[in-house]
């Protein structure tokens, strides 16, 4: 048994390391006028459209892992500046198509590369972009985004959840 305070957790250290990354893709993509989350819906709908596919604002929410909400709120941004376009799907009046535009285009490309220079700092003390570890490391990133996580099962039948609110962290312990 150690003395002292414990460790930080994974989940903490996830929290930080994801909190560290969006501060420095941030501020990297602002000179092109985006943000992070926007940089994350165009360089999205970039590989998405290289492959073919001309996905739906819900398609790109379920690709990001942002919320439908959020992304057809960024997605209403992004086309008041002029990077993509939005329209009905032809086969589904509910649904709204994105395409990149050809200005949209060019700065997810510059975007693309500013944040490639990033992820390659990042993982240097890895082995760069190609090293076996970041290759480890992205391979267990994959395993722990397939659990499925609902707050409201515990594996520990003496912590009770209020069902009411998913938010009370009052019976949590530890950090995010």
């Amino acid at each position: 048994m150690s003395n002292g305070t414990p460790g930080p957790t994974p989940g903490f250290l996830v929290w930080r390391l994801a909190n560290k990354w969006r501060v420095a893709v941030d501020r990297a993509v602002a000179p092109l006028g985006l943000t992070h989350a926007q940089y994350a819906l165009v360089a999205s709908l970039h590989g998405m459209q290289r492959t073919g596919v001309r996905p739906s604002q819900r398609q790109l929410a379920d690709h990001t892992g942002l919320e439908a909400l959020y992304v057809s709120k960024l997605a209403r941004a992004l086309e008041a500046a002029g990077h993509i376009e939005r329209t009905r799907d032809p086969r589904d009046p509910r649904a709204v198509q994105l395409t990149l535009t050809p200005q949209g285009q060019a700065v997810t490309r510059k975007a693309i590369e500013v944040v490639q220079e990033l992820h390659q700092q990042l993982l240097e003390p890895l082995g760069g972009l190609e090293g076996e570890r970041t290759h480890v490391l992205t391979q267990e990133l994959r395993t722990l985004l397939d659990v499925r996580l609902d707050p409201a099962v515990s594996r520990d039948p003496s912590v009770r959840r209020d069902a009411s609110d998913p938010h009370d962290e009052s019976t949590q312990e530890g950090t995010p």
